[in-house]
């Protein structure tokens, strides 16, 4: 029998994260829009004020998620999905690029993360552990990524275990660095099981994040996370976690205490 409480739980990790419903204020004459990133073409969600906290909108496969195609932008191939969030904002940062990609590169560091659980109503730990690896088999752990080792196109490998899927292998790609640009993306490079199940298949779970300089000091923050369309029907749903977890990446590579007061879905 299926632990139900347990499944109720589950939306996905870092690389990770997705799930339904709409994010409020939007309008629902946009109710079918899909999400847009910031590709030659006005964003959608948009950006949020400076001030305000990052804004999130989750679709789930009845909101045409077999059909939908990914923009163009996102060299993802397969369309549909099962789940789907976006997270966007704005932020101040200082470092540059150069920052950010320490920041990423730091794979260890996410160890430790903290999300609210909508589930337990308090703040728990989202990843128990994780560290880089030199290739992609897992056998060999090494110190985490430096910016220089972070090069346009090159695949870079870091295991991770989440406090609910569980521990998996993902791969992660600079796809564009330039000093008022960077875009990342990951995607799990095995199987991710629960409870022997296998919930993802290898690139099942994907995510890309464009962070632009808008000025000297703030950037701007998109970032989409998906499941594939033949992802395990028990991931999909719960809306609220999606977002507290989607958040806490956000806060992560925009330098604020993940488990900072109030959460986004209480």
């Amino acid at each position: 029998m299926v632990n139900k409480p347990l499944f109720r739980r589950l939306s996905g990790v870092v690389p990770l994260i997705v799930i339904a419903a709409t994010l409020c204020g939007e309008a629902s004459s946009r109710a079918d829009t899909g999400p847009q990133p910031p590709c030659g073409s006005a964003p959608f969600p948009p950006y949020p004020d400076l001030e305000d906290s990052p804004a999130v909108r989750t679709w789930d496969r009845a909101e045409s998620g077999r059909a939908w195609i990914p923009p163009a932008c996102t060299g993802w191939t397969d369309s549909g999905f099962t789940t789907l969030v976006v997270a966007v904002g704005r932020f101040r940062h200082a470092s540059g690029v150069e920052g950010f990609l320490r920041r990423i590169g730091a794979i260890s560091e996410h160890t430790g993360m903290r999300y609210w659980s909508t589930t337990h109503n308090r703040w728990q730990t989202l990843i128990i552990s994780a560290h880089a690896l030199s290739d992609a088999t897992g056998d060999r752990r090494r110190e985490d990524f430096s910016p220089g080792e972070m090069v346009e196109g090159k695949n870079l490998y870091f295991q991770q275990e989440d406090n609910l899927s569980g521990r998996a292998i993902y791969r992660m790609r600079i796809r564009s660095a330039s000093p008022d640009r960077l875009v990342f993306d990951t995607e799990n490079a095995d199987t991710i099981y629960y409870l022997l199940l296998p919930m993802f298949r290898p690139g099942g779970m994907q995510t890309i994040t464009f962070l632009d300089r808008e000025s000297q000091d703030v950037w701007r923050y998109y970032s989409i996370m998906r499941t594939s369309r033949n992802a395990s029907l028990l991931t999909a749903g719960y809306e609220a976690s999606s977002i507290n977890r989607a958040v806490a990446f956000y806060r992560y590579l925009a330098g604020i205490p993940t488990d900072q007061e109030p959460p986004a879905a209480p």
